[in-house]
């Protein structure tokens, strides 16, 4: 097992391919989109292959391959192939905008996919292209619909956004009547490349929470998971279960288990964190896996104990979610 300085287990690593997308939600960048990063400053799929290995030596058994838009990266599959026989890495996960992932759903599956988070804001045409600024929502249906087809468990990742989709708490909420979806809301965060929407986060996790029991009144907690960012309640008889995360507030910081590596090779051990350790450059200077694996352990040996305290060592957050890697 690998700890960090606040006895915390590191177990799972969010692995970003690229930091290119092919929406432009609002809440993530501006509408021009983002200064992407020219390929060669990129980590080549060799060398996250190297990472992965490493990182999975030391005790870390589960991956999640984010973006940007992890597909929009050519040669995805191929990795991901690679990635599954890694030694002692138990579960791949992956986050995607769907809107290219529907053709590549019976090769994940085959692959053994866990999961799949699924970022969708509304089930209204015109909403959901007024958020991501594409009309795209009948191609992340259908990977919805392939995905429950090939029994890939399926989280829909919804952002909560003032005078933006509150109307499709309910349409999304009522997912998980029939089917095995997992429905979580999340409190809006300050990484679109602009610096934050409000002065005040006013759908905190609370007022989330208040407007799912005003339609469903029945709503039932279900026990923590270990590790989890989601607090989930169970609407009795349906299938799957809705969820809130406090992305904002911070509440599942103390249980943290995750770290997160850049596109472009950076280690955040903490989502608010500006990236404590350049990966890419250790690599191409030569460094062996015993180097890297001392840099890991010195990075976790100074990790902070929470959201907050990383936010005070850094400058006002402008980044793009695109660029962090979800």
């Amino acid at each position: 097992m690998l700890f960090d300085n606040h006895n915390r287990p590191i177990t799972y690593l969010r692995l970003a391919v690229t930091d290119r997308c092919n929406l432009r939600c609002f809440y993530c960048m501006p509408e021009s989109g983002i200064k992407y990063l020219p390929k060669n400053q990129l980590l080549t799929y060799e060398e996250m292959e190297r990472v992965v290995a490493v990182l999975a030596r030391m005790g870390v058994s589960k991956l999640r391959l984010t973006g940007g838009e992890p597909f929009v990266r050519a040669g995805l599959m191929p990795f991901m192939e690679r990635l599954s026989v890694i030694p002692g890495l138990s579960e791949i996960h992956m986050t995607t905008n769907g809107v290219l992932t529907a053709p590549h759903v019976a090769e994940m599956a085959r692959l053994g996919v866990k999961s799949v988070n699924l970022s969708l804001d509304s089930l209204d045409r015109a909403r959901f292209h007024q958020i991501t600024r594409r009309d795209e929502l009948p191609a992340v249906l259908g990977t919805l619909d392939e995905l429950l087809a090939h029994n890939i468990r399926v989280k829909i990742n919804a952002v909560v956004m003032d005078g933006q989709n509150i109307e499709d708490l309910y349409a999304l909420s009522e997912l998980a009547r029939t089917q095995p979806i997992d429905v979580r809301f999340i409190e809006e965060m300050p990484f679109n490349g602009e610096g934050n929407h409000y002065p005040v986060l006013t759908w905190t996790h609370q007022r989330i929470l208040q407007e799912l029991r005003s339609f469903y009144p029945a709503l039932e907690q279900r026990p923590a998971a270990p590790h989890a960012t989601a607090a989930t309640w169970q609407v009795p008889g349906y299938v799957g279960t809705l969820g809130i995360i406090a992305a904002y507030t911070r509440t599942f910081c103390g249980s943290c288990n995750r770290i997160r590596m850049t596109a472009q090779g950076m280690l955040k051990t903490c989502l608010y964190d500006d990236g404590v350790l350049d990966i890419r450059a250790l690599i191409r200077s030569g460094a062996s896996d015993t180097e890297l694996t001392a840099a890991f352990l010195k990075a976790f040996a100074h990790r902070p104990l929470n959201g907050f305290e990383a936010e005070k060592h850094r400058q006002p957050v402008t980044e793009s979610m695109s660029t962090i890697g979800g």
